[in-house]
């Protein structure tokens, strides 16, 4: 949509005017006059004042629209015909820099995607930090791969090439997923030359040099996302200098499964921070805190030494109470630095934009001296680095206002003292009366008249009134203008220029302080990279002080992390239901998976007994502990995992067109290709979206081939008690249950995981804690005794499974294939494809 200024508002034409009618409750009028027209025949328009713009381009942008910004480039009262006017810049989901378009907690990503035949690259940019970061996937499982590291961006909108934008599965991702406004870029846009030079000017020759060379899939992504930048921007992009170029390998892989899962940032049903990690962990102070905490718990680190110097860190700041509440204190109320300054350097901020940044950096110096006494590690590095920047706040402070207008164009922005014209023009504003009436007073000393005055109105503008009665005294320097009744109207040339300097005050102060402001915001924005580094350095310290706060608030403890394979804790909770839970007693669990024994854990015991949550427990702690945090256990000891893969819970995905049990076989086929002996397998009711002998022969498979080939660790919970007796087959599965106690018909849950398999699964039971009517959970028992019973008496007939016969299957084109196939040559999971072919050749 095209804002077009005329005047104090911005008007919409045509189509534009009948979508932003429609879109922002507008009435549409038009400024045809034709009477003759129908009206559908007149150009219809709309519009919105200037100064409250923003809050309606919020609301376009929220529905996923484009806005052209059209601005008036000079002034029209020095315009000779039309007053000329340019489009200044193109506001795209994207590339918003407004406040009330922005979650200050989280980033606004615009991603750029180019799709090779080999490969396809990955350009995330926050245009409003600055932050750029580029990575590449390759092979055969590269849109997969991709997909996933959007997930993990969440981007606003996507720039891509041809091949990526006409990529269903791409497309569905994006758009349904993640809610993300795709902008197709001709293939002709995509040029290496091009993008080696857009890459050199914008970062560097350094950064150009750490992109594959290999491959140019990564380079043609960024480079087609500075093309659109520059497109829609329409100036330097002098805030965007930091080019992040990383392997996803170098972090714990994600997946979107494992995010939603885990529920990191959101919770699973509400989609609500509130109940997920995050809510547990933020407790910065600062926009630019938040942010690099929402990073951090998508990006946990694999390297054990980066590991240890944020655990140093925040084990220092738990063992300075009194330094760490110092710091925090200084912290608070730290506005969004990262974002100003981007508004600063693209020239939209206003002058409050500009005090806001002082007040920011005014918090600096304390934040630096809160910091000594740390004097070593990570910290002590951090106050190093940190710079005061009390020449840029205090620059500020000598120009602007405390408290400045929100327009910047009528002026009361520029602190007295400053600028001597504007001083003397705001002397003139408050003093005009004054003026008049000194110089009433000289004339009157100076002539001899007694009755002269001073007077104004709108057709002569100030004036001389002397009366007939003293015309002989007039001076020769009074110019007669007009004749009245009982005297004359005279003007002299001191007060022609004294009404000129009167009249005019006003105008040219304001234009003379948006001058000034300009000139300010153009100094600022000079210091671009310092201001970035500084609010960097504040983000790591924000962080580190809130991991540190919430470990001695919940009595969180250091975990000790290595490359040595093992996950060992001790009295583990999970860390969101502890504090959900509020005062109530949450029961601790260890958990224990060696580096060779113990791999697999198989988990069994009735619903609602926890066993969920105790696997989502061992998976968040050692995610925390990846990210640098203290864990919710009495000790930890947590091997580095490369990867995270949960199958917990399933619903239909309506927009694949995928069932509940086809969207756990395809989760369950991606575990089992890309996991390693170094991941973290979550693996809950494997098979139950299909029979019980086709589930629990799905669920066997599997996990025999994460105990026997993967040797991965895993936590596998199941109702199919037959498969504790893979214990006694193979070497490192243990089994383990969650305790209940029984009374009578009533069952207690213990909420404790102990060894060994359960006996029985306490269906029934659960139901009645569940609140079925007493007649069903009576019918209930009636048929479970009947089955037993069946189950004493091998002679009575067998209960058949319909969904698998294979006496039906006998004489069968089925039977043909199976007995062609080499059984011996499948892998488990060729086998389980095989098996799921069959069964729908019978269905």
């Amino acid at each position: 949509l095209l804002f077009f200024r005329l005047g104090d508002f911005y008007e919409m034409f045509g189509a534009d005017a009948r979508t932003a009618s429609q879109e922002l409750d507008l009435a549409l009028t038009t400024r045809d006059k034709d009477k003759t027209k129908a009206p559908e025949d007149k150009i219809p328009m709309c519009g919105i004042p200037y100064h409250s713009a923003d809050a309606y381009i919020a609301r376009l942008i929220a529905k996923g629209y484009k806005v052209s910004i059209c601005e008036q480039t000079e002034d029209p009262a020095l315009a000779k015909g039309l007053v000329q006017r340019e489009v200044i810049r193109t506001v795209t989901p994207g590339t918003v820099l407004d406040d009330a378009c922005l979650d200050a907690g989280r980033s606004n990503y615009l991603c750029g995607v180019y799709l090779s035949d080999t490969a396809a690259g990955l350009c995330a940019c926050d245009v409003s930090t600055g932050q750029a970061h580029v990575t590449v996937f390759t092979g055969e499982q590269r849109i997969t791969g991709l997909i996933n590291e959007l997930g993990r961006f969440a981007p606003a909108e996507a720039v891509m090439n041809a091949a990526a934008y006409d990529n269903a599965e791409l497309a569905a991702a994006l758009e349904n997923r993640f809610a993300c406004r795709r902008e197709r870029l001709g293939d002709g846009r995509y040029d290496l030359r091009d993008a080696e030079k857009k890459v050199r000017t914008q970062f560097g020759e350094e950064a150009l040099s750490r992109l594959p060379r290999n491959d140019a899939a990564p380079l043609l992504a960024l480079g087609g996302l500075l093309t659109y930048l520059y497109e829609t921007q329409k100036t330097d992009l002098k805030q965007l200098d930091k080019l992040e170029w990383y392997r996803t390998g170098q972090f714990m892989e994600l997946d979107l499964a494992a995010r939603r899962n885990l529920e990191l940032t959101e919770t699973l049903r509400s989609k609500e921070k509130k109940g997920s990690l995050l809510w547990v962990l933020d407790r910065t102070k600062t926009p630019m805190g938040a942010r690099n905490l929402r990073m951090w718990l998508q990006q946990p680190l694999m390297n054990v030494a980066a590991i240890d110097r944020r655990l140093n860190a925040v084990a220092a700041l738990v063992d300075n109470t009194m330094g760490r509440q110092e710091l925090r204190l200084a912290m608070t109320g730290m506005g969004d630095m990262e974002r100003l300054m981007s508004r600063i350097v693209y020239g939209t901020a206003g002058a409050r934009d500009l005090v806001s940044l002082r007040a920011a950096l005014e918090h600096l110096p304390e934040v630096k001296r809160c910091l000594e006494p740390f004097s070593t590690g990570a910290l002590a590095k951090l106050g190093e680095q940190l710079e005061t920047l009390e020449d840029i706040s205090g620059r500020i402070a000598a120009t602007l206002v405390d408290e400045p207008p929100f327009s910047v164009r009528e002026g009361g922005m520029i602190r007295e003292g400053f600028d001597p014209e504007v001083d003397h023009l705001r002397t003139i504003l408050t003093g005009g009366k004054g003026f008049i009436a000194e110089l009433e007073a000289r004339e009157k000393e100076k002539t001899g008249i007694r009755t002269l005055k001073v007077g104004y109105n709108k057709v002569f503008g100030y004036y001389i009134e002397v009366s007939n009665s003293f015309k002989e005294q007039v001076p020769e320097d009074y110019i007669r203008k007009q004749t009245l009744v009982n005297g004359e109207r005279y003007i002299t040339q001191e007060l022609k220029d004294l009404e000129h300097e009167v009249l005019t005050a006003h105008d040219r102060d304001a234009a003379l302080e948006y001058d000034l402001l300009t000139a300010l915001r153009s100094e600022v924005a000079a210091q671009v990279t310092r201001v970035q580094l500084a609010a960097s350095l504040i983000a790591q310290l924000d962080t580190l002080s809130a991991f540190a706060e919430v470990a001695a608030q919940n009595h969180y403890c250091r975990p000790d992390v290595d490359e040595s394979g093992v996950i060992e804790i001790t009295a583990g909770r999970h860390p969101v239901v502890e504090k959900m839970r509020g005062d109530a007693f949450f029961v601790p669990n260890d958990t224990h998976m060696g580096a060779k024994e113990e791999r697999v854990s198989i988990i069994t015991g009735p619903n609602m007994a926890g066993k969920s949550t105790y696997m989502r427990q061992v998976a968040l702690i050692t995610l925390m502990a990846q990210v640098g945090s203290f864990v919710p256990a009495q000790r930890a000891h947590i091997g580095v995992v490369d990867r995270i893969f949960t199958r917990i819970g399933a619903s239909d995905d309506l927009a694949a067109g995928q069932s509940t049990f086809m969207v756990e076989m395809t989760e369950v086929s991606e575990l089992l290709r890309c996991a390693t002996k170094n991941s973290l397998l979550i693996l809950d009711e494997i098979g139950r979206g299909t029979s019980t002998f086709d589930g629990m022969s799905i669920a066997r498979a599997v996990l025999e081939y994460c105990a026997g080939k993967l040797k991965a660790k895993t936590l596998f919970a199941t109702h199919y008690h037959e498969l504790t007796a893979l214990e006694q087959e193979l070497p490192n599965v243990r089994n383990y249950n969650v305790a209940v106690h029984a009374r009578g018909e009533d069952i207690v849950f213990l909420r404790k995981i102990v060894p060994g398999g359960a006996d029985r699964s306490y269906g029934i039971e659960v139901a009645k804690l569940a609140g079925l009517p007493d007649a069903v959970l009576k019918r209930a028992r009636e048929i479970l005794r009947e089955l037993e019973s069946q189950s004493a008496h091998p002679h009575a007939a067998p209960v058949q499974d319909d969904q698998l016969s294979l006496g039906a299957m006998a004489e069968s084109a089925v039977a043909d294939v199976i007995r062609r196939t080499q059984v011996d040559a499948l892998s488990p999971l060729e086998a389980l494809n095989l098996l799921y072919e069959l069964k729908s050749k019978l269905q």
